[in-house]
């Protein structure tokens, strides 16, 4: 019985209080330990290892003639899962959420804008005229796992409309994020591969358009599409994101047409006896048939964000986060070797993103060009906006991208999202933990 009640507890506590936020500091705390330990040597080898795909001669899995390493297969393949996932929110939130309402879509809009600019300001005066100068883009990012983990550990005490602010304003801010990956860090453009892709691309276009609404049809045309954007020349997490938008909004099947199904399928099903153990064909074909028109009434755009939600939140990022929050401490008289790099990684989120959020929310409400939000306050923004400095994902991803060639620039890169993430994560918790009502009723 104890035993059982442990397991239980165990259990609610997985639900309640291990968030995706939690998983990702604890994953990026051990990436960090081993990275700076005996075992470090070990840890960054196995990260080299090429990985391979092979149809006779030719490996799948590789990109100019070289084999993806495990690094490289993270970060361009299963990234692009993650980017995906990414474009089906984005769709979502341009058809029916936040910012399907242009109105309602200016504040989180401004506010992202913000959160962009100044965080590239403070990393630009810090770094102009200097190899550094190519990481401009890391502190630009908000990390929507990350911050709404953090978030979502005050419960009920967070008002909806905080959570649907916070929601927007991280989407607006992963278009930005996507927009300067696809014009700034592409390489040399194989135009046959290219057009390769816009043919996938227009099968997909096709597809939606003439009601093709099998899931698997658009997920193997986002494989088909990740590989030729890969060797191509643009950089293949892109094509997660155009595949999701090609992702059809639209269920197969209306709601009262699925109703009326259902009632008559009900009606065909013989009576049984609740201990019977088997079906007949006929009664396993009318059953299937309910099963078939219980996923046709959902879309597949739902669908597809319903099935990666977990194996993004739960999987993959938490692979990538061990994979790349891995960072080696050199140390001289016990004292970490923090460079320049760090310092305008660091100080881009947590001031930049603090200043550029708050000031163009702010404003705009000030002057009356905007209403406030009813869950909004200032102070509360304060706490938004510190939340947004939480970079992690998008910002280890694009230091990558930044310094992949610069291996101390990268590693200064990546203590600068840690300490950032950190210093704006633990700085926005307590904001909020004291502007938040204490329940419900306040």
């Amino acid at each position: 019985m104890e035993k059982t009640k442990l397991n239980y507890s165990f259990i609610s506590l997985l639900k309640h209080h291990i968030n995706g936020g939690v998983i990702l500091l604890i994953i990026a705390v051990l990436a960090m330990i081993i990275a700076n330990t005996a075992w470090s040597d070990e840890y960054f080898r196995f990260w080299g290892y090429p990985m391979r795909l092979q149809i006779g001669e030719y490996n799948l899995l590789s990109h100019g003639g070289e084999p993806l390493s495990l690094m490289g297969f993270i970060n361009d393949a299963l990234m692009a899962i993650f980017f995906f996932y990414v474009g089906l929110e984005i769709k979502r939130e341009l058809l029916i959420g936040e910012l399907s309402d242009v109105k309602k879509a200016m504040l989180p809009i401004s506010a992202a804008i913000g959160g962009m600019l100044f965080p590239m300001a403070i990393y630009y005066f810090i770094t102009m005229g200097t190899e550094a100068e190519r990481g401009l883009a890391i502190p630009m990012a908000t990390d929507i796992a990350f911050s709404l983990g953090i978030l979502n550990l005050f419960g009920k005490r967070v008002p909806l409309g905080l959570k649907i602010f916070l929601t927007a304003l991280a989407v607006v801010d992963d278009i930005g994020g996507i927009l300067v990956i696809a014009l700034f860090y592409s390489s040399h453009i194989s135009v046959g591969y290219l057009l390769a892709s816009a043919a996938v691309l227009l099968v997909l276009v096709l597809g939606n358009a003439t009601g093709v609404r099998k899931k698997y049809f658009y997920f193997i045309g986002f494989l088909f599409l990740w590989y030729f954007f890969m060797q191509s020349g643009i950089h293949a997490t892109i094509a997660g994101v155009i595949a999701a938008f090609t992702v059809p909004a639209t269920p197969q099947l209306q709601l009262k047409k699925y109703i009326s199904r259902i009632h008559e399928n009900i009606r065909l099903l013989p009576e049984k006896d609740d201990k019977s153990l088997h079906w007949s064909k006929y009664e396993i074909e009318i059953l299937k048939s309910v099963e078939s028109a219980s996923d046709k009434v959902i879309s597949p755009l739902q669908s597809f964000e319903d099935r990666l939600k977990h194996l993004v939140n739960y999987l993959i990022i938490p692979i990538f986060a061990f994979a790349n929050a891995g960072i080696a401490i050199t140390a001289t008289n016990g004292i970490p070797a923090i460079g320049t790099v760090t310092m305008a990684v660091a100080l881009g989120l947590v001031l930049g993103k603090l200043i550029g959020i708050f000031v163009f929310t702010a404003v705009p409400i000030v002057c009356k060009w905007i209403p406030m939000p009813n869950d909004l306050s200032y102070l509360r923004l304060a706490g938004i906006s510190l939340l947004g400095g939480i970079g992690f994902t998008v910002s280890l991803f694009i230091a990558n991208l930044s310094f992949g060639e610069y291996p101390e620039l990268l590693n200064q890169a990546k203590l600068g999202v840690l300490l950032g993430t950190v210093i704006s994560g633990i700085i926005g918790f307590l904001v909020l933990r004291h502007v938040l009502p204490r329940n419900l009723a306040e």
